[in-house]
């Protein structure tokens, strides 16, 4: 009788490890709770319908209690193996929360388990990535600067040495001074311009007008270089071309890229301005006959404090294409980058039609 006893209670635990292991590989927190709460409500009642044909068939009630203590014993067991899994994977994201948040900025969370928790993990890995890059930006950034500022300090502190030591007349290093402090302003300009932009600061006044004469504005502006490089100037702009924007801002929009363009489309080579009216917003692309864009650059050139190869990067801190970004999605717009089909490279950004 014990045997036959132990045998029932033995497979009540079997088919419960089985139900345990099939609730597990449920997809998410839900179903494997809501299967939980179904079993707990199944053993019971099985247990009680295998009692009664115990207790019908064979009278014994020590047989009862075994299959009773042995279908309570699985519901127990279910419930504290399916708590246990989701601890153990709650306990992976919060260990690597922990890490994290000590400073190693490496940490990372496994993304397996129900789809909560890896849904959990996935945002917190992103988070993480998107922290540890604004870290190694910002990282850059202070070398950057910090070596764009001694350039230029270096230079003035030796002209005025020399000055102060008779050796060189002050018209001869007034110029040259005069460059170096241009040089200074436009850095910290373009950092005050980005701290604006992040504290969501700026003042803009949005009008209504064309397009055309700020395009027509900006390229005399870069004439002058371009020509210097011997790279061809064009523009298809849309005369009626309307939209909702501050003209300052656009220009220097414009400027960041089509000086940023003038910088890497090699002598002979061509860059264009193309404006296009859609029916909700206004298409702007600049586009150049270049080496084109790596995958790097297409998808974090607008970043902040981010540039490509210091040595093609050209002067200054790498900070034109993230105040780019900030002014065109402060107007409303969006931006981004692209290569040609034709080779080079296209950025486009759109604007508000008025």
């Amino acid at each position: 009788m014990i045997a036959e006893a132990l045998l029932i209670a033995a497979a009540t635990l079997g088919a419960g490890a089985l139900l345990a292991l099939a609730l597990r590989l449920l997809p998410t927190l839900r179903l494997q709770l809501a299967g939980l709460a179904a079993l707990a409500v199944l053993v019971p009642l099985v247990a009680v319908l295998l009692s009664g044909w115990v207790m019908f068939h064979m009278g014994d009630d020590v047989k009862i209690l075994a299959v009773a203590a042995a279908a309570a014993s699985v519901a127990i067991g279910i419930a504290l193996y399916l708590a246990r899994s989701i601890a153990n994977s709650v306990d992976r994201v919060r260990a690597a929360s922990a890490a994290f948040a000590s400073g190693d900025l490496s940490a990372r969370a496994p993304e397996g388990g129900p789809t909560e928790l890896a849904e959990l993990a996935d945002g917190f890995n992103r988070m993480a990535e998107s922290v540890e890059r604004l870290f190694d930006a910002r990282r850059e950034l202070v070398a950057w600067a910090s070596h764009d500022l001694r350039t230029p300090l270096a230079n003035m502190q030796a002209m005025l040495e020399a000055l102060e030591d008779g050796l060189a007349q002050p018209d001869r290093y007034v110029p040259a001074l005069r460059e170096q402090v241009q040089v200074l302003s436009s850095l910290v300009d373009d950092l005050f311009e980005l701290a604006r932009i992040d504290a969501n600061a700026l003042t803009l006044e949005l009008r209504d007008g064309r397009l055309a004469p700020v395009v027509a504005s900006v390229l005399r502006g870069v004439e002058a270089e371009a020509s210097a490089r011997r790279v061809r100037l064009a523009a298809q702009v849309d005369e009626d071309a309307t939209a909702r924007f501050a003209a300052d801002k656009v220009e220097r929009v414009l400027q960041n890229l089509l000086t940023n363009a003038l910088r890497h489309t090699p002598s002979d080579g061509s860059v264009a301005v193309i404006v296009e009216p859609l029916e909700h917003e206004v298409h702007v692309r600049v586009e150049d006959t270049g080496d084109g864009l790596e995958e790097e650059s297409q998808t974090r050139m607008f970043e902040r404090f981010w540039r490509a190869d210091r040595s093609r990067s050209g002067p200054g801190a790498g900070l034109g294409l993230a105040i780019a970004r900030g002014l065109v999605e402060a107007q409303g717009g969006r931006i981004w980058a692209e290569n040609r089909a034709e080779g080079g490279a296209r950025v486009s950004f759109t604007l508000p039609a008025a």
